[in-house]
């Protein structure tokens, strides 16, 4: 909601105390309009760069980032109310990411050229789509921007990028660092509200949009894009699968990745499903996981009162017979943020809105399947394909229901393990696209062949 004083601010809240940190602006039409006129005029000279030119600059820009690496864990901080070791983690990951692009900058993949057609030459190579608009969401601000900034640039496109309302801070900073190694207008934050994002999709000067957030936010911008290229990651809902033989650190390991960021991310385990066998003493040494892990001392707040409302609204509504709750460790200066304990719930119906919508919350549910089969079809049974894992100690089984489960990303006795190496995307409402890895700059890249004649119709081919 706009402040009375000024229609083009919005107020920040600190999530850590629900109280007002200062504001923010909110590009309009103009704003948009300007931004966007800024990375096509710059587009020319940063796309004509050599790869290793681009290489060394996006390098530089990850050395700022380490430079500066407490400013934009304050920042981290002011905007996600996470705490220091987590923002000092993305941070240091963000870094590691524009590192791992700028030497992909330099590496080249193309399908085969050669003489395909007799008496011509063909090669096949890969331009860079022009002006990217980014749209990131405010539970990774930094990291969720690198993502998708760093193999863009990469390959050779201007970035503008708009970061939640809620958390703008390291983006701009990441501007002003983006100016200084790479170049005036390359990469831009452009601070606003969804009105703001909204302007950035339809823009016919963005050529490509990346977006990061919600299947029904995804829907919006695939329907106001109109035929720009498209790269969608829209959250998840993490089946885990609990075999009676899992290892004896299951429980911590799920405990600690399930409250990491206070359980706000689209990989995050969300739906433990376990066998009847199992299920009682899984269900008990879960919940003596979950109970040590207290907000405030392990993990952050929820984001903003929306946020912590939407929570509110999916735990109130499930059906389940039994809860557990862990603890609030908050200091004296985190009252009255939106902090929500770790929870679980479990002996509930299948159909639960704690089940089958992502809760996006430091909570898991626990359901009991009558085999291995029936724990497949729960766990393939919602519409988001994300990301998944399976516990057992049973190598061959695991590796086997770990290719079984529809999920962009499977994991065997651990969860949120991710490197710049490994791709990321989704199936289903989940999205499509992929992030990471060197696969990811195509999605910001478009081949195109030239076929050349080198010999007339009818001509001998010279031994």
């Amino acid at each position: 909601m706009k402040t009375d004083a000024d229609p083009r601010t919005v107020p920040l809240t600190d999530p850590r105390t629900g109280r007002i940190r200062g504001s923010s602006t909110v590009g309009r039409a103009p704003q948009v309009a300007e931004a966007v006129a800024a990375a096509r005029r710059a587009l020319a000279g940063w796309r004509a760069l050599t790869p290793r030119e681009r290489s060394r600059r996006l390098d530089r820009l990850a050395g700022l980032i380490e430079e500066h690496a407490a400013a934009y864990i304050a920042a981290e901080q002011a905007g996600t109310g996470k705490p220091a070791h987590e923002a000092a983690g993305e941070v240091e990951n963000a870094a590691d990411l524009f590192r791992f692009y700028a030497w992909a900058a330099r590496t080249r993949s193309a399908p085969a050229a050669g003489g395909f057609v007799a008496g011509h030459e063909s090669w096949v190579r890969w331009e860079p789509l022009g002006v990217v608009g980014v749209v990131v969401p405010w539970n990774y601000p930094l990291m969720m921007a690198t993502w998708r900034c760093a193999p863009a640039l990469a390959a050779g496109n201007t970035v503008v990028t708009k970061p939640a309302e809620t958390t703008p801070d390291s983006l701009l900073l990441l501007a002003e660092h983006a100016r200084e190694a790479l170049g005036e207008a390359v990469a831009q934050t452009l601070p606003g509200d969804r009105d703001t994002g909204r302007l950035l999709v339809a823009s016919a000067g963005v050529d490509a949009i990346a977006f990061t957030g919600s299947a029904a936010a995804g829907a919006d911008v695939t329907a106001r894009a109109g035929t720009k290229r498209l790269s969608l990651e829209l959250g998840g809902n993490s089946p885990v699968l609990v075999l009676p033989d899992a290892p004896e650190d299951t429980w911590t390991e799920l405990a600690r990745a399930t409250t990491y960021n206070a359980g706000q991310s689209c990989a995050v385990p969300a739906r433990v499903i376990t066998l009847r066998e199992n299920h009682e003493s899984a269900l008990s040494q879960l919940t003596a996981a979950m109970r040590e892990r207290a907000a405030g001392r392990d993990f952050g707040p929820l984001n903003n009162a929306d946020q912590a409302a939407r929570y509110d609204r999916i735990v109130g509504a499930s059906a389940a017979k039994a809860t557990a709750e862990g603890e609030l460790a908050l200091g004296a200066d985190e009252q009255g943020g939106f902090w929500r304990p770790a929870r679980v719930l479990a002996e509930l119906p299948d159909d639960d809105p704690a089940v089958l919508d992502e809760v996006f919350g430091p909570l898991l549910t626990v359901q009991a399947a009558d085999g291995v089969e029936e724990a497949l079809a729960l766990a393939n049974g919602v519409p988001q394909a994300l990301a998944a894992s399976v516990w057992t100690r049973d190598l061959e089984t695991g590796l086997a229901l770990a290719g079984r489960l529809d999920a962009g990303e499977a994991w065997l006795n651990c969860h949120l393990v991710q490197t710049a190496e490994l791709p990321h995307g989704g199936r289903g409402t989940s999205g499509h696209g992929t992030d990471l890895s060197t696969l990811a700059l195509h999605e910001y890249q478009r081949p195109k062949t030239i076929t050349a004649r080198i010999r007339p119709p009818g001509a001998v081919r010279p031994d």
